[in-house]
């Protein structure tokens, strides 16, 4: 191969000034910086008193050659096995700096968004100051019959009715305000969640926690489910639906509430009671098509004093109850409740009276009406 520089290349000649001075300086620097250099004098007696030492054996051997190549291959070894090492090391350290939830228990607390909107609800021990927020528009179905609606979040059926710790009320002992208040949530259980209750049946478990010695209570109940009118009607205290029309999409009924205690007026304890259910169902025909119907119950009950007054012992005397019913035919009073389906919204006139949404736990029972639109299902 010849040395004579090709036509394209540059001849010194054709290099700038500024360049080639630039191109001796570094060519110098590093010929300064490559080329040994003697010890100094420090470094010098240093070594001659190391070579004395050895001479009568003081200095331990090696001091020449520095470590033992065992340990020299035990360093190279670690130095694999951490090489080896650093590539997926990186590449879960890139994965959790990209999705930091993958690490066990979320430390950073960020998770799913849907996983936490999923979380259950703590239990309602006040008044809400306001309706529960928006929920993702979805579509309930039979295996997600809550899809879409703020009871997804609440607690499953009996889980639902918390009573508040019992305690003495005046005279009224301890044991006998923790028995108004399993009383009053066997009531409540047994009018909205039992599932013959629910079915239609005669819901004999509520009307046995009911006092006979108030009879009228008993008797207008006992007329509203034999003849249902619209002045009687078992719906204003139980929920039931009509077996031939209507079945209930699984087993699971959401529930949310809360139970309060005081002083009663007949000498007892007095409880008071407000709580929401939620029931997912569907037609009866076999109908796939997913509506829910929410019930909203508040209920006033007395454990009075069998020793001041006429009441039977361990049975609830009722004082006071309202309902509000969202997603039912306010038109029809055979007994049963009525769900809307979305499909057949368009086959009738739009309901009368005011727009309510039935999750809102922070108004009053007396502050809807009966019939109207709901905002939500």
């Amino acid at each position: 191969m010849s040395d004579k520089p090709s036509d394209d290349q540059p001849s010194a000649s054709e290099i700038p000034d500024d360049v080639w001075e630039q191109f001796t300086r570094d060519t110098e620097r590093d010929i300064r910086t490559s080329a040994p250099k003697e010890p100094s004098a420090r470094a010098r007696m240093v070594t001659e008193r190391l070579r004395e030492q050895d001479a009568r054996g003081e200095v331990p051997p090696g001091w020449r050659t520095g470590p033992a190549p065992e340990l020299n291959g035990r360093a190279a070894r670690r130095r694999k096995l951490w090489a080896v090492l650093g590539v997926p090391v990186a590449v879960a350290v890139a994965l959790v700096a990209l999705k930091p939830s993958l690490l066990p228990g979320n430390p950073f607390g960020i998770g799913e968004p849907q996983a936490a909107e999923a979380s259950p609800l703590p239990a309602e021990t006040a008044a809400p100051t306001a309706p529960p927020g928006a929920s993702d528009a979805e579509t309930p179905t039979l295996d997600e019959p809550f899809a879409g609606s703020p009871a997804l979040r609440w607690a499953d059926g009996e889980a639902g009715i918390v009573p508040p710790e019992a305690e003495a009320v005046g005279a009224v002992s301890k044991d006998r305000v923790e028995q108004a208040l399993k009383l009053t949530k066997k009531l409540l259980v047994a009018a909205n969640l039992d599932p013959g209750t629910v079915r239609g049946e005669r819901p004999e478990g509520a009307l046995s926690v009911l006092d006979p010695e108030q009879p009228k209570i008993l008797d207008r109940f006992d007329t509203a489910l034999r003849s249902p009118s619209r002045d009687n009607d078992p719906v204003t205290l139980f929920s039931r639906f009509d077996p031939d029309e209507i079945r209930l999409v699984g087993d699971v009924i959401k529930t949310r509430g809360r139970m309060m205690f005081e002083k009663g007026s007949h000498g007892g304890v007095a409880v008071h009671a407000d709580y929401t259910f939620v029931y997912p169902v569907s037609r009866a025909d076999g109908s796939t098509e997913v509506t829910r119907t929410i019930v909203r119950r508040v209920l006033d009950v007395e454990l009075a004093d069998p020793a001041r007054y006429r009441t039977t012992p361990g049975r609830l005397v009722v004082l006071k109850y309202d309902e509000e019913i969202g997603n039912s035919s306010c038109d029809v009073h055979d007994g049963y409740l009525h769900p809307k389906f979305p499909s057949s919204r368009d086959q009738g006139p739009d309901p009368a009276g005011p727009t309510t949404d039935p999750y809102d736990r922070s108004r009053s029972v007396d502050e809807s009406q009966a019939c109207g639109t709901v905002t939500r299902i």
